[in-house]
């Protein structure tokens, strides 16, 4: 058991309170089941955080999973593709002309648990990527180049 914890970066405190919280869902075993168990759905992954830090495991589900109570906390992630508007962006062309510009963004998570630890909120953290992406591809352009080469630009704007 300490050699488990000791290799996640646990000490001794830590293994103390696991092992409470443990005894706690043993002592209380018919209502704790209902905190303890946890669904993801198909399209979900769940990053359980024991004590702040991330299981070895990684993402949890599709499925049933255990969870400690008072000591996992569980961050659940969509993997399906999202969509959203980028708001009209006023820019300033190459030429000095001013355009409002819209935009439709796609993204998918790939990886939930880098999307938990490195970003705090991912999908504003997109948004705002999206309109600066915007602005500064059509910002180097010209009007009359971003009216003729939209696919190109369109192209260029994909990650």
């Amino acid at each position: 058991m300490n050699k488990k914890y000791a290799q996640e970066g646990f000490n001794l405190c830590a293994a103390l309170l696991i092992g409470l919280s443990f005894l706690f869902f043993v002592l209380t075993f018919p209502v704790s089941l209902i905190f303890c168990i946890k669904i993801t759905r198909e399209y979900e992954r769940a990053v359980v955080l024991r004590l702040g830090r991330i299981l070895t495991e990684g993402a949890k589900g599709p499925g049933l999973f255990f969870i400690l109570p008072c000591v996992d906390t569980i961050i659940k992630c969509d993997l399906r593709t999202i969509t959203f508007d980028v708001p009209p962006q006023e820019i300033l062309t190459k030429d000095s002309v001013t355009i409002n510009v819209d935009a439709v963004c796609y993204y998918q998570i790939k990886d939930p648990i880098t999307a938990v630890v490195n970003v705090e909120n991912a999908q504003y953290s997109t948004r705002l990527l999206a309109a600066t992406c915007l602005r500064n591809i059509l910002g180097t352009k010209t009007l009359q180049e971003i009216l003729q080469d939209r696919e190109l630009i369109a192209n260029h704007m994909q990650v």
